[in-house]
């Protein structure tokens, strides 16, 4: 399958994309606090989403219910909205916006603390964002996806935290998930080699006890089959000739920066 690299007018419309994206992320999770229920957040982010011109991409993909994830606690990934899902004092919860604008695709999520959090959760949400920012920094052109795994996991192993293997990145564009899938597991040297213009999502998963993961009833919520906590942070990636550019800022000040 082949990957895509965008010319300069659709590297320009997915960086509206991401902004708008990630403009809605800063907002919601701005407003975040005990008592606040996940659907809640939902309705924030279709508001926002709608004010800023775009739509929700992930609102009906495959089905999924809500114009957003909310993953809370040991919910790695793909948790639905809940009116009666309460945020209290001592959650983490991951909220995974993606926007659509002009017919390109903007991705990005935080795992934000509520109130004070336990030990194990903090390590490992702030081990989650050294990952990401570690994978960000391995991406240059002539680099491979087997690079961006090989940091990941040394952060997250310095971290004492493990890395999901089931769920990755993936390219994106014109649509939400495109080839190439990005793995946050593997060897430096190996897979698809990054080429200007390329644009994919950076996403690592991570986990404080064991690595075993339960799909639940409702088809989407991942969660830790332990109950342990876990979290993600995530931005979409250009290739640019020189190196990495984040298209996922808010311009705002980085929440991802600020979250913690």
């Amino acid at each position: 399958m082949p990957v895509i690299c965008h010319n300069a007018a659709e590297l320009e419309a997915m960086a509206q994309a991401g902004r708008c994206a990630a403009r809605t992320l800063a907002s919601v999770a701005s407003r975040l606090a005990p008592g606040v229920t996940t659907a809640q957040i939902d309705r924030w982010v279709r508001e926002d989403t709608r004010r800023r011109g775009a739509s929700p991409s992930q609102l009906g993909y495959n089905g999924f219910p809500a114009a957003v994830c909310t993953s809370v606690n040991e919910v790695v990934c793909h948790g639905i909205p809940s009116e009666t899902r309460v945020l209290g004092d001592g959650d983490i919860i991951n909220v995974d916006v993606t926007s659509c604008l002009n017919g390109f695709h903007g991705d990005t999520s935080v795992t934000v603390a509520i109130g004070q959090v336990p030990a194990a959760a903090r390590r490992v949400l702030e081990a989650a964002k050294a990952c990401l920012d570690a994978g960000i920094a391995a991406v240059r052109p002539g680099a491979r996806l087997g690079d961006i795994a090989a940091a990941v996991m040394k952060v997250a192993a310095e971290h004492g935290c493990g890395v999901v293997e089931q769920y990755g990145g993936h390219g994106i564009g014109r649509k939400m998930h495109m080839y190439p899938h990005v793995s946050h597991v593997g060897r430096a040297g190996c897979g698809v080699r990054l080429r200007p213009g390329m644009t994919f999502t950076i996403e690592p998963m991570l986990t404080i006890g064991r690595p075993e993961l339960v799909v639940l009833d409702d088809g989407w919520t991942v969660v830790t089959r332990d109950g342990s906590p876990s979290a993600q942070f995530e931005h979409t990636i250009e290739v640019t000739p020189t190196g990495a550019k984040v298209l996922t800022l808010a311009n705002v000040g980085d929440v991802f920066s600020n979250i913690l």
